[in-house]
């Protein structure tokens, strides 16, 4: 390896088949200190763990040799004639392997790489090599009984050039062992050999002793229309994106990768700035989480929002750099633009991960779930599926024929058709468990994603799911829970002061929009609740009176035309009865799909409800320069247009000496002896005033129009 060359820990600990903790332990016990597995080490660190790595194999080798290893030299003396035929059949069985019957006893020269190596012999001939890595050029021909240069001379054929001493690779080592007629089979370390990584384990894993690896619950994040769903949808081959309307994801969603024989648990968040608690309690539910970020637009606000709420949970970050197939791709405006906000790539020194992707040729999606893997094999995550179930509901909704249903990823314990549920104010004994494909299950391990069929009501999203003892004891904790809240809406501090009071009736009522909104699913209602008491105006205000999940009701109608309220439904539907009855009672029903149209007319609506300003726009001015009387009109004003332009029937206002002494109509407008609709700057006219002719020269005309303007909130 080249002096310049460096490596990550976590490739080092791949080829020399140990764990990340195992590295970082022994890394630190040799005085090399790194941040974590990211950590990048220059090939002479590299070179020295390698040769101390195969040292202490050797020595551990030379140290578990079988005293029965060096009975055959002795024996020659007592049986030479067997010693001769073949020194190798009287020793005893070996633990490490060879092919040929005339190679030398092990015990004369220990090597390395060969510890716990067995044989499997059928007619004197081995079948299997098992061997530990990392492994040496002389430790394989050890074990095949081989000279070591006669491997070296193999490799080059091969177009490897490897000294006796160098590690081969795993691939490297199996394809020499198939021309040998050898299957290579690994032989994992044993992990207790780092008793530094077996403490830290203990710390993160349950204390329960049923515990057992978990797959990572990995959450999506970024800025909308950045590519999130897109990558999903690459990895898990379906298509959300194109059901949600918009191309932007308006609620989470969860499903379930296999990768290899692993398996990866995604959500997904919305990058919409309405949607601010939603990723939140994503964040808050997860293990990894992966930035998205396009490679054309860089880092963005919710970009940076994301960034907030990965740190807030404690959350590892990895960030896949999309849509690289672009031509204005330009991955150094990410990288600043990362590091201006506390996350320093690896390119540019620091610890986090950042890998090129693009959802739409699929290029670096396989190093992005190597990655998400990787940092997954760090955390060690358990659950106790023999535990009581735990859950965490991401979303909840209303849906026909099915009643309410809520989405649980499932935490710890296993979840089972026939539990009984409390979640806060809801309870439930479960009628069915629906997964990420839409296929009905009997129950659900820690990690998986679950739609439950049987709850009494509508959760509220980011509540704890737990199981309880039976429905009588589930029904009176969700009472419970309901008083309390009803207690909590009634206590209200309604502490008036005298001068508050005084103030108050000083002041004009503001006029108000009242709402009611019904939504599809609980996180929507809040995101869009959120939205609209966001909207700050000093004129008019936007309340909503009630909200809800489900379709809309007659109820609903009753009630907004009582309080003379709007109803404003997303993602749901009004029956055709209901409409009839909208209709009725003057009561206005609108429908929206995408959240940022609905919150746009939220603010029209609203300006609406305000008076339009009325502004004065000049037109022209005009000067006095003789006055003209006619017996059958009156007085004319003979006048000079010296701006813009003077037209008939516009608003004028008469100045003499800067004093306001007229302010009128036109009536009539004459060029010369012809009556004209307008005359322009730099002519000369006759203007008619209505009603009006106390004038005299010099004084000013300015003609004028009345504009209304859009009141702004």
């Amino acid at each position: 390896m080249p002096n310049n060359e460096r490596i990550r820990v976590y490739e080092l600990a791949r080829e020399l088949g140990l764990t990340n903790k195992e590295l970082i332990a022994l890394l630190e016990k040799e005085g090399i200190a790194v941040k974590s597995h990211s950590s990048s080490l220059d090939s002479e660190i590299a070179n020295l763990i390698r040769d101390v790595i195969i040292a202490e194999r050797q020595k551990a080798k030379a140290e578990n040799v079988p005293k029965s290893l060096a009975k055959p030299a002795a024996q020659p003396a007592k049986s030479p004639e067997k010693t001769t035929a073949n020194p190798s059949e009287q020793a005893t069985p070996s633990p490490h392997p060879t092919l040929q019957k005339s190679a030398p006893p092990i015990k004369e020269q220990p090597k390395a790489g060969t510890e716990g190596a067995t044989e499997a012999e059928d007619a004197n001939t081995i079948k299997e090599l098992h061997l530990k890595t990392p492994i040496t050029v002389r430790d394989l021909a050890e074990g095949l009984g081989k000279k070591p240069n006669e491997l070296i001379t193999r490799l080059m054929t091969m177009n490897v050039f490897a000294a006796i001493n160098q590690v081969i690779d795993e691939e490297l080592v199996a394809k020499l062992c198939d021309f040998y007629g050898v299957r290579f089979v690994r032989v994992r370390r044993d992990k207790q050999a780092n008793p530094q990584g077996d403490k830290k384990k203990e710390v993160s894993e349950p204390k329960s002793e049923h515990a057992v690896p978990r797959p990572p619950v990995v959450v999506f994040m970024g800025h909308v229309d950045h590519g999130k769903t897109s990558i999903q949808d690459y990895i898990r081959k379906t298509h959300v994106t194109q059901g949600e309307a918009g191309g932007i994801t308006q609620h989470i969603g969860a499903s379930v990768a296999t990768v290899g024989k692993q398996t990866i648990t995604f959500l997904d968040t919305p990058g919409h700035e309405a949607f601010t608690a939603m990723r939140a309690r994503g964040a808050n539910a997860t293990d990894l989480a992966v930035l998205v970020v396009a490679a054309d637009d860089g880092v963005m606000p919710q970009t940076i929002e994301a960034i907030n709420h990965a740190r807030a949970a404690n959350v590892p970050i990895i960030v896949a750099m999309n849509k690289m197939d672009l031509p204005a791709a330009n991955p150094d405006k990410v990288y600043l633009g990362l590091q201006q906000n506390g996350i320093t790539p690896e390119e540019w020194g620091g610890t986090e991960a950042v890998i090129p992707v693009s959802a739409k040729t699929g290029k670096g999606i396989p190093d992005l779930l190597d990655r998400i893997l990787l940092e997954a094999e760090m955390l060690e995550l358990t659950a106790d599926p023999t535990a009581p179930f735990e859950g965490l509901v991401i979303e909840a909704q209303m849906e026909n024929g099915m009643g309410p249903t809520a989405s649980v990823l499932v935490q710890n314990g296993t979840l089972r058709v026939g539990d009984v549920l409390i979640c806060g104010q809801c309870y439930g004994k479960v009628k069915a468990l629906i997964d990420s494909q839409g296929r009905r299950v009997a129950r659900a391990l820690p990690s998986t994603p679950i739609k439950i069929m049987g709850l009494s009501g509508v959760p509220e999203a980011g509540d704890k799911i737990t199981v309880a003892d039976d429905e009588r004891s589930a029904k009176e904790m969700a009472d419970e829970a309901a008083r309390e809240a009803r207690l909590g809406n009634v206590q209200v501090d309604r502490t008036v002061s005298l001068e508050t009071l005084f103030e108050n009736m000083g002041k004009e009522e503001k006029p108000n929009l009242s709402i009611i909104l019904k939504t599809d699913v609980r996180g929507s209602l809040e995101a869009i609740v959120d939205s609209i008491a966001k909207i700050k105006s000093d004129k008019v205000t936007a309340t909503v009176i009630h909200s809800g999940v489900g379709e809309i009701t007659e109820n609903d109608v009753v009630l907004a035309a009582a309080s003379k309220a709007v109803i404003l439904g997303f993602h749901v539907r009004s029956m055709p009865g209901v409409n009839k009855v909208a209709k009725q009672k003057g009561v206005e029903i609108r429908l929206y799909s995408i959240i940022y149209e609905l919150l746009e007319q939220v603010e029209d609506a609203m300006r609406g409800r305000l008076t339009p300003e009325i502004n004065d726009k000049l037109l022209g001015k005009a000067e006095i320069i003789q006055i003209f009387t006619n017996s059958k009109v009156g007085k004319i004003c003979g006048c000079r247009v010296n701006e813009g332009l003077i037209r008939v029937n516009a608003k004028a206002k008469v100045y003499r000496d800067k004093e306001l002494i007229y302010n009128g109509l036109i009536s009539s407008l004459k060029h010369f002896k012809d009556d004209v609709h307008e005359v322009k700057s730099g002519l000369e006219c006759g203007i008619k005033l209505d009603n009006f002719e106390d004038f005299e020269e010099h004084d000013i005309i300015e003609v004028y129009e009345t504009v209304k303007v859009a009141p702004q909130l």
